[in-house]
């Protein structure tokens, strides 16, 4: 995991030649032609999977404005999303200004340098509605996170697939065909599930991050034998809104929809082919614990409220102590809260299966190796915490 720099100054990057491509998977099409910008030495693109639907305008000649908009009505919880890939040819800086409408700034533009993701100085207005920095010739990727795509997803299922103790599922296909994929990790005849999900929202990339190191971890653990006898297996869905992050949306899929207040209304074939899934389950298997892995502004856990029971009981509690005291640098910061009907996850998975449900925020600019660690501590802890929990439903 590549750590990002504090901040990295204009004069240090101003020598700075970066060769590496972005990541083309999708083909430039009529929409992304029509968003570039070209002057005589400049281009301006968003043309790769995870660029923006932004729009450019040329300021001058090496000067140029990017509108930052939704990709549909202003969204709940704004991410004003930008991302994009620029050429150079030899010359002064190239001054980019992010205007931003239904919005304001949230994430510190980052130029990829030699693989690493580098935060660029920045001017910001004092209504948060632009932003101003430069770039050196040259060329290269800026966006608000690192990217993020489907790529690497690919390359993380595959990976965690070659484990005797993981199977990779298809649950369903987006609203452009891209499969929903999935990993059975465990024993897969164990009853009691716990559901992983991740990136319902597209740039939330440091809840990917997150969620990579945890997955990572937690399949070394069970190949180790750590629940063996336990009963106990994982549905994990690294990247539920393949869409948005394709095209680099602030919230939505394609569907025009918060992925995470469809659950309930099913609505959507993302959230619905989660549903189908556990649908499918035999009677006596069921959920037992749900972890929907976020970004937001800081770092903080979403939780059930503990005067609310659930079982396995006081699991959220233990787990999230155990992981405070792994990693005593990191803040664990809870917020308890339920609202019914509101088709967050979180809540529906605590309506239907009177389960422990959390939302794993990790924050927008959080260390990267910070994330990391956290990430593998929870991991471990929530096995810990597995093996001791009594899983017997009232009643049963």
């Amino acid at each position: 995991m590549q750590r990002l720099p504090a901040i990295i100054l204009a004069s240090m990057l101003a020598g700075a030649c970066v060769a590496t491509p972005p990541p083309v998977v999708q083909p430039a099409d009529a929409r992304t032609n029509a968003l570039a910008c070209r002057s005589a030495s400049v281009t301006i693109a968003f043309d790769f999977e995870g660029a923006s639907q932004s729009r450019c305008t040329i300021e001058d000649e090496r000067a140029f404005s990017i509108l930052v908009s939704p990709e549909h009505a202003p969204p709940i919880n704004p991410s004003a999303w930008y991302a994009f890939r620029y050429e150079a040819a030899p010359g002064p800086d190239v001054a980019i200004t992010l205007r931003y409408l239904d919005s304001e700034h949230r994430y510190r533009p980052k130029r990829e340098v030699g693989g690493e993701w580098q935060l660029l100085e920045t001017e910001v207005a004092e209504d948060d509605r632009s932003a101003r920095f430069t770039l050196p010739p040259g060329a290269g990727v800026v966006a608000g996170q690192e990217i993020y795509a489907g790529v690497r997803y690919a390359a993380l299922i595959e990976r965690l697939d070659r484990s005797n103790q993981t199977r990779r599922v298809v649950l369903g296909r987006s609203h452009e065909g891209r499969p929903i994929d999935a990993l059975e990790i465990g024993d897969a005849s164990a009853p009691n599930v716990v559901v992983l999900l991740g990136r319902a929202h597209p740039p939330e990339v440091t809840g990917a991050l997150a969620m990579e190191a945890f997955l990572v971890r937690l399949v070394e653990l069970v190949e180790a034998g750590s629940l063996e006898g336990r009963g106990i297996r994982f549905l994990a869905v690294p990247s539920l809104n393949p869409d948005g992050v394709a095209r680099g949306h602030w919230r939505a899929n394609l569907g025009a929809t918060d992925l995470n207040r469809d659950w309930g209304r099913f609505a959507q074939p993302e959230t619905r082919s989660v549903k189908s899934w556990l649908d499918s389950l035999p009677t006596n298997h069921r959920p037992i614990a749900l972890v929907d892995f976020h970004s937001t502004q800081r770092d903080v856990f979403y939780t059930i409220p503990p005067e609310l029971p659930t079982v396995p009981a006081q699991f959220t509690e233990r787990w999230l102590d155990a992981i405070g005291a792994r990693v005593p640098e990191f803040e664990v910061r809870r917020s308890p809260g339920h609202t019914s009907g509101s088709g967050v996850a979180k809540n529906w998975f605590y309506e239907t299966y009177s389960i422990p449900a959390v939302t794993f925020e990790i924050g927008d600019e959080t260390d990267r190796d910070l994330i990391a660690k956290v990430a593998r501590a929870a991991a471990e802890a929530m096995i810990e915490r597995l093996v001791e929990a009594d899983l017997t439903v009232p009643g049963e």
